[in-house]
């Protein structure tokens, strides 16, 4: 029986609970001429009355887990991931990192290669205020030498190579400097970072067989990689502190991992010159490969810049 605008239908208890189970609450109360919250009273009182818990359908509820905004998933079963973490791209200068970057991808041919954060540097919409009288290039020159420097990468990847792009916190400048300062342009193309590298599929972190994440930062410190493996409970590789090092760690769940894949940039690189102060700095020049064989992981290995045009990788040097 359907019901008419203004005009309500009586049921018994017997046929409420399972018209509530068939329709589930909204429907029912188009169907009563009643409303949500009516329904939901009835129900208890029905309850009480059969002694029984009325179950509405399942399509009153989203059965499936909501997406988690900003995560991508990856599954590899057999394969090579290439990981460069903190390039900080910089006009007028290649750094070793980087061509050795390309190097190894000619020479494994992964399936998957990840800029975990950091590709652009932000000299100038940084909130940090300029030291002195500091030469920085401007935002478009820094696009365009990060276009240059992937689109190297992209020409030297295998054809059928995912792209990711884990995005730091010198990246997220390029977008929060627009939210801050004109908000109405939220949506004009152009004003999102992902509208300027299209091949690159951007998050703020990426999940490899539900077993393994990338992102660009997670915990600080000296002993970023035992913190961060331990407690995120996954194999966590990391970039933001350019340190370069791989740290196990074991349970009764096995062996995991925290890896930080250092800096694809010179330490002592241009990017670094004022707010460094020529410091000493604990860094390597660095990236990092992960061997995925029958969906297991392999011991994540360093690749890393030993000087000008040097790298050492598999036990082997070799010049660039």
């Amino acid at each position: 029986m359907g019901n008419t605008p203004g005009h309500r239908v009586i049921v018994n208890d017997e046929e409420y609970a399972l018209l509530f189970e068939q329709k589930g609450a909204k429907r029912l109360s188009e169907h009563l001429g009643i409303d949500v919250r009516s329904v939901y009273k009835k129900r208890r009182r029905v309850e009480k009355t059969l002694k029984t818990i009325l179950k509405p359908p399942l399509h009153e509820y989203n059965t499936t887990h909501p997406p988690i905004i900003g995560r991508e998933n990856y599954k590899l079963t057999d394969g090579h991931i290439v990981i460069g973490s903190d390039a900080h791209y910089w006009p007028g200068y290649v750094s070793t990192a980087h061509r050795a970057f390309l190097h190894v991808i000619d020479k494994i041919k992964p399936e998957c290669i990840i800029l975990n954060g950091d590709i652009l540097d932000g000299a100038t919409i940084s909130r940090h205020a300029p030291i002195g009288w500091e030469t920085k290039p401007t935002l478009v020159e820094e696009i365009e030498i990060c276009q240059e420097r992937l689109a190297e990468i992209e020409a030297m990847a295998p054809a059928n190579s995912k792209f990711y792009w884990t995005l730091g916190n010198h990246d997220s400048r390029f977008e929060t400097r627009l939210a801050a300062q004109a908000p109405e342009y939220a949506t004009l193309h152009g004003t999102q970072l992902k509208d300027h590298f299209p091949y690159w599929n951007h998050c703020w972190s990426l999940w490899i067989n539900d077993e393994i994440v990338v992102k660009h930062r997670y915990k600080g410190g000296v002993h970023a990689t035992h913190n961060n493996t331990v407690t995120a409970g996954k194999t966590m590789i990391t970039g933001h502190l350019h340190s370069a090092k791989v740290t196990p760690y074991t349970d009764y769940n096995g062996t995991r991992w925290g890896v930080d894949c250092g800096t694809m940039a010179d330490a002592y690189g241009l990017q670094f010159a004022t707010y460094m102060e020529d410091n000493p700095r604990n860094w390597r020049s660095a990236f990092c490969l992960l061997t995925i064989e029958n969906g297991e992981l392999h011991p994540p290995e360093i690749v890393y810049i030993l000087g000008e045009n040097k790298a050492a990788f598999r036990g082997q040097y070799f010049k660039l």
